[in-house]
């Protein structure tokens, strides 16, 4: 985190240094003002290219592939499978149960189960150790 606003204020400060000295050249009369435009947008875009590598690329190495053997060891059914990744898409017992043809009263008791199966208190814990087992 400290370091994160150490970055921060650095670039801000380089910015700042940067109009300064842009500012003083165009008075100065030694640029034009579509030159110091030109190099200002061309250090943004650098700028904004390293902070999109540094933060945006850093989950990608994660790696997606499904824990099948945590699913079985957990004795996760199919069906409570499919409950499961129907919450991970934000549905809700009504529209899982109109998704898989079924009750949704058979939904709340999949629901149920895989709340005791995870070890979980609700729906959302269930979601995170569910991510965590690598099993969504």
């Amino acid at each position: 985190m400290k370091k994160t606003i150490f970055v921060f204020a650095l670039l801000i400060f380089a910015i700042l240094l940067l109009f300064q000295i842009g500012k003083y050249a165009v008075i100065s009369g030694d640029l034009k003002i579509e030159i110091v435009i030109a190099i200002m947008a061309i250090v943004f875009f650098f700028v904004g290219v390293y902070i999109n590598k540094k933060s945006l690329h850093k989950h990608q190495s994660l790696s997606k592939e499904i824990n099948h053997k945590k699913i079985e060891a957990l004795g996760i059914t199919s069906r409570e499978y499919e409950v499961l990744q129907a919450i991970a898409s934000g549905l809700s017992n009504k529209e899982i149960a109109n998704e898989l043809f079924l009750s949704e009263s058979t939904i709340k008791t999949h629901v149920s189960n895989l709340l005791v199966k995870l070890n979980a208190k609700r729906r959302t814990q269930a979601l995170q150790i569910a991510k965590d087992y690598r099993i969504i």
